[in-house]
């Protein structure tokens, strides 16, 4: 396994939506890739370091659907532009992976073409599955063959053709070449012969040792894939349907059980660094799955926590919501850009980054071990731990906040650093924890040694750093209070009354971000009360509200609750 992957963020991307293509090539090049240079300060923000890209090669439909794999989609662009965008990606950090699309191609490929022009004479007649002249196809061809799971707009690819595979492998060397792609979603690969895979492994990990390979499986034993002979992963789709089922039926054994079959000491893939996701291109949008919207707080919270590599479908991080019908999945694929009005959803962003700059900070969140602790139907409690390091995540998804006592040896005291630094000690080799409703707390163990503010200021300044250079992300922008001269501030001053005192502190937002309340201010032009707050995390952007609407109650899945709640009880 390729170190960079363990330490990886991904993003994933189904291009021909994203980019609002038409539905049919038209043959016209369009560069609206291009506008993916623009989303790299928002990939950023996030922590992101890797970006699977969904099919970009030539294809009649939907990409999946190949007609040519030397050339870039004209739809998205071409060659060169795409070039453009891979070195701007690298020169961020940022990780390349594209769809390997090996198993099918569409009825507009080449070699598809010549044998519906030649017939029998066709030296390409042997390139696909089952193909024989003695019948008529669906599409009124006078051969047969044979189409993926029944579709006939799908040519099943001869991967016992040895010219196939070298041809296959010859596009796989020129995207190596050309755009320096780090590594490959195999797509289909539960039907794809397994010499094919040990052949492609052999050529990539030659031409580069830390090329990854990664498959889709949706069922079975994932080691018949994940193996030192063909891939290095694949798709944990047992843990998509534990992490969403878990939230829904407010089930936390489901989940735990999952991870620990898989992870823990004797767990049967305890060796793989799987690709873990809530959504994609193919299944229901996190945002519409989730019954109760104030769970994928919790979701992040575990993807992002449990042994493997997250990824996150573009626009799930807002929260989209969209949902496939049996006529079309361009609800799952829509064309997104950062000036989507989405502001309601936006909140998830900061926590994505926080959880992101966790696994840059704790390798034992990246490569440790795993290990339940305690289970209950709406409270969790598991470690993930190294010789050196151990961290525990605690999370509730009941609506009430939850004291939780679990067993635990080899350090005097648990430091929240997802959250505000709170310190639980521990006792007796046991030790209490209170975590927020529908929230969580991600825990360093340690014995007094670490400085809660010291890692804060220097996740801040790897932030900025990482933000440092690059255009404006237009999705998310607040100016700071040096930008706003109409505002008086108030350092010290009485709290402002309204429904309830507004003080200084830290607050959680109704979708559990958090905040710090800086100063009480007053509007120099009518006298109005107003409140200057700012985010304790991602890039510490600074806001600016009316005081009366502060603390208002907001409706959230039918349940009513304060926007912000006071949680700073240090008084």
């Amino acid at each position: 396994m390729s170190q960079w992957v363990n330490n990886s963020v991904f993003y994933h991307i189904y291009p021909l939506g994203f980019c609002g293509c038409p539905e049919f090539n038209d043959g016209q090049t369009e560069y609206r890739l291009d506008k993916l240079i623009d989303w790299i300060p928002h990939l950023r923000k996030m922590g992101v370091n890797a970006l699977y890209l969904g099919p970009v090669f030539e294809s009649l439909k939907h990409g999946y659907d190949t007609s040519d794999y030397y050339k870039i989609d004209c739809r998205l662009g071409d060659n060169a532009s795409f070039k453009k965008i891979c070195e701007e990606l690298h020169a961020n950090g940022i990780k390349v992976v594209l769809d390997g699309v090996f198993n099918h191609v569409g009825r507009d490929f080449w070699a598809f073409k010549d044998v519906q022009k030649y017939g029998s004479n066709s030296q390409y007649c042997g390139w696909f599955q089952n193909l024989s002249f003695g019948g008529r196809s669906p599409y009124d061809d006078p051969f047969w063959y044979e189409g993926w799971s029944g579709h006939y707009d799908l040519v099943k690819l001869n991967l016992n053709n040895q010219a196939v595979v070298d041809h296959l492998i010859g596009a796989v060397e020129m995207w190596m070449n050309e755009f320096g792609i780090d590594g490959l979603r195999l797509d289909a690969a539960d039907c794809i012969e397994p010499n094919f895979f040990k052949q492609l492994r052999r050529f990539c990990k030659t031409k580069r040792s830390d090329f990854w390979l990664m498959g889709e499986i949706i069922h079975g034993d994932y080691n018949r894939w994940a193996n030192p002979e063909m891939m290095d992963s694949v798709t944990n789709y047992e843990c998509y349907k534990g992490i969403y089922s878990s939230h829904n039926d407010k089930n936390y054994f489901e989940i735990a059980h999952s991870m620990q079959r898989q992870f823990a000491n004797g767990g049967i893939y305890q060796n793989l660094c799987l690709y873990n996701f809530l959504d994609n291109h193919d299944v229901n949008r996190i945002g519409s799955t989730l019954r109760n919207p104030a769970h994928l707080y919790n979701a992040y919270t575990v993807m992002f926590t449990m042994p493997g590599v997250p990824s996150i479908y573009y626009g799930s991080e807002w929260a989209i919501e969209g949902m496939r019908t049996r006529e079309s999945d361009s609800m799952l694929r829509p064309c997104l850009d950062l000036d989507t009005p989405l502001a309601k959803t936006q909140a998830i962003v900061p926590h994505i980054g926080r959880l992101s700059a966790l696994r840059r900070s704790f390798p034992a969140l990246c490569t440790g071990k795993y290990e339940n602790v305690l289970i209950r139907n709406e409270q969790l409690v598991f470690k993930r731990f190294t010789d050196n390091q151990t961290i525990v995540v605690a999370l509730n998804i009941s609506d009430g906040e939850f004291g939780l006592d679990f067993p635990i040896g080899g350090g005097s005291v648990f430091t929240d650093v997802l959250g505000d630094g709170s310190e639980f000690r521990v006792e007796n080799n046991h030790c209490y924890v209170t975590v927020p409703a529908n929230g969580a707390r991600v825990m360093l163990l340690h014995n007094g040694e670490f400085d809660y503010k010291s890692f804060n200021e220097k996740n801040e300044k790897a932030e900025n750093n990482m933000q440092s250079g690059m255009k404006e992300d237009r999705q998310i922008t607040m100016g700071s209070a040096e930008d706003k001269p109409e505002v008086e501030l108030r350092q010290e001053c009485e709290p402002i009354e309204v429904e309830r005192k507004v003080k200084l502190g830290k607050y959680r937002s109704w979708d559990g971000s958090m905040f710090a309340v800086i100063a009480l201010a007053k509007n120099t032009d009518d006298g109005e009360q107003s409140i200057i707050y700012k985010e304790l995390f991602n890039n510490g952007s600074i806001y600016t509200c009316a005081a009366k609407g502060f603390l208002d109650n907001i409706e959230n899945n039918g349940r009513i609750m304060p926007k912000f709640e006071y949680v700073d009880h240090d008084e």
